[in-house]
């Protein structure tokens, strides 16, 4: 596949930093030094902290909207300055930059044009690297430096065992699905393990019967418009998996559940 970039190299950040501190902004500061020109979009900054599920599914779910030659630069780090490897990658026509930990591991499965390098050239980081700010002295000004056309065999040797991330996987039976709530969106929306695709063919055209605790479910709705005020549903978002939300309210809250509330799916 050939990977073309726009005019203007396009950057995203997506990290767990937050906004009330100088981290962000000062990756910027490295990546703009270094490419002036260079366009750069905030994914999130406000991942819960050290949560690397969280931060595959939203880094998988906004990638794709991106045009080719895109830089992803991505920081959840829970092992910073640890003997965890630095990355960077071709992945589904963009480029990938961050900690070698499994935070793209969903952007990186059965991607058919995958070729990761461990980066290991000082001479391309910052002149001074902090243990614990990888993502400043080691990432920006990689993703700075593809953004510039560098080959990605210049920055590293090619390596073929990126570190995977340990997802809880959905288990289909005859006659129950179960899963688990992975992550919980800003609006408290309860986002499951169960992709809604095979989930759709599991049922095979039958309503479906959903049990999450003390809630039971038994339609699969459509929008968030479909219950009234105050009442649980449970749809498709738009990141292609079930969850499970509460129209003009919190489900998360309501619910008083999070991530590892276990989800039961029987056909209705």
């Amino acid at each position: 596949m050939t990977v073309t970039t726009s005019p203007r190299p396009i950057i995203t950040l997506l990290s767990d930093f937050g906004n009330r501190d100088a981290y962000v902004g000062s990756m910027k500061g490295v990546i703009l030094g270094l490419n002036p020109e260079a366009v750069l979009v905030d994914l999130t900054h406000d991942l819960p902290p050290q949560n690397l599920v969280a931060g595959a599914l939203v880094l998988a779910g906004a990638a794709p909207f991106f045009p080719p030659g895109t830089i992803h630069l991505a920081v959840v780090d829970p092992g910073v300055g640890s003997s965890r490897r630095a990355l960077a990658a071709r992945c589904r026509g963009q480029f990938w930059v961050g900690p070698d930990n499994g935070l793209f591991h969903l952007v990186f499965k059965n991607g058919p044009d995958l070729r990761v390098v461990s980066l290991e050239k000082e001479e391309y980081f910052l002149p001074r690297v902090a243990p614990t700010f990888h993502g400043r002295d080691i990432f920006a000004p990689v993703a700075a430096r593809l953004s510039l056309g560098m080959n990605l065999k210049e920055l590293g040797r090619e390596i073929s065992d990126p570190v995977p991330l340990k997802i809880p996987e959905p288990v289909f039976a005859l006659e129950t699905v179960r899963g688990e709530i992975i992550y919980v969106d800003h609006f408290g929306n309860l986002v499951s393990n169960l992709s809604a695709a095979p989930l759709r063919e599991w049922l095979g055209g039958r309503k479906l019967a959903l049990r999450a605790g003390t809630l039971s479910l038994g339609e699969w709705s459509r929008t968030y418009a479909d219950a009234a005020p105050g009442e649980f549903l449970a749809l498709e978002g738009s990141h292609g998996y079930l969850e499970i939300a509460c129209t003009m309210d919190n489900a998360a809250r309501r619910l008083g559940a999070g991530v590892g509330l276990l989800v039961e799916i029987r056909r209705g």
